[in-house]
């Protein structure tokens, strides 16, 4: 099993930079811009035109430094990554948006087992595969065209799958991405040593030495090295992929805590060690790791308890223990646009949203097939459905050049709520229909969701991912955000 999560440290290793700007954190700080690995798969400065700075942190199960050596065989060993082969599955996705003005941030991870629909004609897939298919597809291009170096290879193929992970996480999010930096397992070995531990909370004992080596007994703990990667590696004995995330991110949150703290900040051993963990672990982009002073300056008014951890909106589709993890993309990029509002202004915002979730409850929509194309109508019934509608029926009905909406008198506001959901189509009042039923009638111009990648088959989902005959989608609640202000005991 592969070693998890070592892009979750990122947050608090690039919060570092908050620290001062005098003294000697200050001057540490200033040789870090000369000793970092970087890289030209991004950059595009700060204070974005769409009001945040967004950094994806990455973590990748690699068994190399930053250059590219080796590990050491003795780390290995210590971590118990011997035996497992390691590789380039990304097992940590995190996107980090930072308002202009850097007064607070927000974390949203994806978890690495979310099925999506990658690009490049490589399928559906689980995220955590979109570097390692794009990195061989492009050493097998630069191989056939005629590149003999080896190592050159390796580094332009991994800048490939590192530039399509970018873009695949920018297709799921609607975010556009300035920013990337990347951890590997000599990262989070030395860094969580560098700051003496990190402080951890669990409910129960804790025995899966077989596999991940994880042995906590339960309460309060501080851990590192060795034993942060097997607390944060464990997979056997947890709920499932959601529950260990809910791990990493308050193993993060209490990394952050402590590399924000007076100790750390104060001593200079310690920040010496952590920078020069950072500079042996970590690949940034060009831009950032040319200007993290000025990464320091956006970030100057967060303090530990303005970084929330959350994760993206997920399904679960499929028998109890045999899950698959599903999103809808649309979703999520509202979930990624709304973590740009004071946390009040989001919460005024969810309990909207929760309000018109329940009267969506209570409306029947029916689809009518109007449009000549074979089975649209359950398909796009589905789409409807998914979005929270009451299922009514769907048929075919006489030929219409133009897609519309009817709703009862008066109730046109939820009619158009379903017009909404369908890319926007037309709505009108019909005497026909009873209070809480709406009919849509799909025309020869209906485009919208459904009717995108459909191909006459069974039916496809509002997001456009494969659904078969599996068990209804059980759409997980939100948990309260994560932050570095406490230390909550998790299973």
């Amino acid at each position: 099993m592969g070693a998890r999560t070592f892009g979750r440290v990122l947050v608090a290793l690039l919060s570092v930079v908050v620290l001062s700007t005098t003294g000697y954190a200050w001057a540490t700080l200033q040789s870090l811009n000369s000793g970092l690995k970087t890289n030209d798969v991004i950059g595009k400065g700060f204070n974005s035109p769409d009001g945040a700075t967004d950094i994806l942190l990455v973590g990748n199960d690699a068994r190399v430094d930053a250059q590219g050596n080796p590990l050491p065989e003795e780390i290995l060993r210590e971590l118990r990554t011997t035996d497992d082969g390691g590789g380039d599955l990304t097992d940590t996705m995190i996107l980090v948006r930072i308002p202009n003005g850097g007064q607070r941030a927000s974390a949203m991870s994806f978890p690495r087992d979310t099925m999506v629909k990658l690009g490049q004609g490589f399928g559906e897939r689980k995220l955590t595969e979109a570097m390692l298919h794009a990195k061989n597809a492009e050493r097998v291009r630069l191989q056939e065209s005629g590149a003999k170096d080896p190592k050159q290879i390796e580094l332009d193929a991994h800048k490939a799958g590192q530039k399509f992970l970018i873009q695949t996480i920018e297709d799921i999010s609607g975010v556009s991405v300035d920013h990337y930096a990347e951890v590997n397992l000599l990262g989070f070995y030395e860094i969580t040593k560098a700051v003496g531990g990190v402080d951890v909370c669990l409910k129960d004992d804790v025995d899966d030495s077989e596999y991940s080596g994880a042995v906590f007994k339960a309460g309060p703990q501080t851990i590192q090295g060795a034993d942060a990667l097997a607390f944060v590696r464990q997979r056997h004995g947890l709920i499932n992929e959601l529950d260990r995330g809910v791990r990493q991110q308050v193993f993060m949150s209490g990394l952050a805590r402590k590399v924000l703290s007076s100790g750390t900040l104060s001593n200079p051993a310690k920040l010496s060690a952590l920078v020069s963990a950072i500079q042996k672990s970590i690949v940034v982009d060009d831009d950032l790791g040319s200007d993290m002073m000025g990464f320091a300056q956006q970030m100057q008014g967060i303090a530990g308890g303005n970084i929330e951890f959350q994760t993206i909106p997920v399904h679960l589709v499929g028998e109890s223990g045999q899950e698959e993890v599903t999103i809808k993309p649309r979703e999520i990029q509202k979930f990624a646009a709304d973590l740009l509002l004071d946390p009040e202004e989001r919460r005024i915002k969810q309990q909207a949203e929760a309000t018109a979730e329940e009267q969506r409850a209570g409306v029947s929509v029916s689809v009518y097939n109007a449009s000549g194309v074979s089975g649209l109508a359950a398909s796009v019934l589905e789409a409807v459905t998914a979005e929270g509608f009451a299922q009514g029926g769907s048929a075919n009905a006489q030929s219409m050049p133009n897609s519309v909406v009817y709703s009862a008198p008066g109730e046109e506001a939820v009619a158009q709520q379903v017009a909404d959901v369908l890319g926007g189509l037309p709505v009108q009042p019909s005497q026909n229909l009873k209070s809480g039923s709406v009919e849509v009638y799909l025309g020869k111009d209906y485009n919208g969701p459904g009717k995108q990648n459909f191909a006459g088959s069974p039916a496809v989902a509002l997001d456009g991912m494969r659904q078969g005959p599996v068990a209804p989608a059980q759409q997980l609640e939100q948990e309260e955000p994560i932050t570095a202000d406490g230390v909550p005991c998790v299973n």
